[in-house]
Parts: structure tokens; C-alpha cells; sequence
């Protein structure tokens, strides 16, 4: 057998493999494709990484020139300026980035920006104002289930929806009764609320808040 290459030929004969690639991938870039790399090294940004989105937002039309990779979060807290909606966890995992989106309630954190073209987004700035609060707004105070304060404007988003799932006849894993018209229970509160992580600890409260607005619209 012969002897075995040394260690520096392997590192060369490698290296000389990349260059090689390297250059036969030059030579068959299209001209435009070389143009777009010359002007994104320019720039420091991908090509083609921006999108133009339009959506409405607590009623009023926005556009914004987005990053492909924004989250609907960073858009709304960043670029809107629409705070009220928290970053907890930026995993899914905690709710305070709830926010109501075409009728339906979201983790913002979890979903790009560019995925909502022409939505209807709502933000706990778009329920209600100080002088005049949603109806859940006012019942979270009322029942001190607000506290610290933080996951609050995920915790009434959710909230509002969840009675709108609950209205629609939308089960959850513990509806009993498919047929049932009225599904409101404090288990169908507690098991849809799940997802909103209150570090206070307020669960008693918020279910008692959501529960009088429940009645009220009854």
C-alpha cells in the first residue's frame, strides 16, 4: 500500500475544491443576479428582502416597507409604535403578544408581517380608550385582573375572542357537548385562556372578569 497523503495536501486539495466551485458558480450567474449582490453588499441587505405591506390596524389603513423577516409583533411595536402589545417569551409560549387578527386571536410573535396582507388587526389600543373602556377592559379592572399589568393587554385580547369562539359554537378539548348551544363555562375559560400566562398568578380574577362581560352580552 502506498503511503497515506499528508494532512497539508488534504487541506490544499480542499481548499482548491471550494475555489474551483466558487469561480464555475461565477461564471453562470446571470447578469442581474450579479448586479442585485453587488447592490445588496452595498447596502448590507439581502436582495429583495423587503416587501411593502398594507393592513388595517384598530380601524385606520397602514403601510409600511417591511423586512421579509418582521414579525407582525415588531411591526405593531416598532414600526407603529403600538406598544400595548407585549414581548414576552417571542416563543408562542407565554401570550403576552396576543392580538386579534381578522376576527381571530394570534401570537404575533409567531407570524411574519408579510402573512397579513390587507388584514383587520386589532391591538389592545384599538378595544378601547382611558375615557372609554371595552367592556373587558373595565371588567379586568374591576376584578383586579390586571395587576403587574404586563400580560394584560394579551390576557383581554384573548379574552374577547374567546367569547366570540364561544358564541360562534367553536369547541374546545374540553366542550363536552358538540350540540350543546351554550357552551360558557369557567372550564371553557380556563382550558381557551391557557395560553396566556399570567405571572401574578390573577387566573381567579380574569376568570371572574370574563365571566361578568359573559353575562352582560347574554
Amino acid at each position: 500500500m502506498g503511503e497515506m497523503p499528508a494532512m497539508q495536501d488534504l487541506k490544499l486539495t480542499r481548499r482548491n475544491l471550494l475555489i474551483t466551485g466558487a469561480a464555475s458558480a461565477a461564471t453562470v450567474a446571470s447578469p442581474q443576479a450579479v448586479k442585485a449582490a453587488a447592490q445588496s453588499r452595498a447596502t448590507g441587505e439581502p436582495a429583495g428582502s423587503t416587501s411593502s405591506v398594507t393592513m388595517e390596524v384598530n380601524g385606520k389603513p397602514v403601510t409600511l416597507q417591511l423586512d421579509n423577516r418582521t414579525t407582525l409583533l415588531d411591526a405593531l411595536r416598532e414600526h407603529l409604535k403600538l406598544t400595548g402589545t407585549k414581548k414576552g417569551c417571542d416563543h408562542g409560549q407565554c401570550g403576552a403578544c396576543t392580538a386579534i387578527v381578522d376576527g381571530r386571536r394570534i401570537n404575533t410573535c409567531l407570524s411574519l408581517a408579510v402573512m397579513h396582507q390587507g388584514a383587520k388587526v386589532t391591538t389592545i389600543e384599538g378595544l378601547g380608550t382611558p375615557d372609554k373602556l371595552h367592556p373587558m377592559q373595565a371588567a379586568f379592572v374591576k376584578h383586579d385582573g390586571y395587576q403587574c399589568g404586563y400580560c394584560t393587554p394579551g390576557q383581554i385580547c384573548s379574552a374577547v375572542a374567546v367569547l366570540e369562539e364561544i358564541k360562534q359554537g367553536i369547541p374546545s378539548h374540553v366542550t363536552a357537548d358538540l350540540d350543546k348551544a351554550d357552551r360558557f363555562s369557567a372550564d371553557e375559560v380556563r382550558e381557551r385562556m391557557s395560553g396566556n400566562i399570567c405571572r401574578c398568578g390573577a387566573y381567579s380574577n380574569i376568570v371572574e372578569a370574563i365571566t361578568e362581560v359573559a353575562g352582560e352580552r347574554a
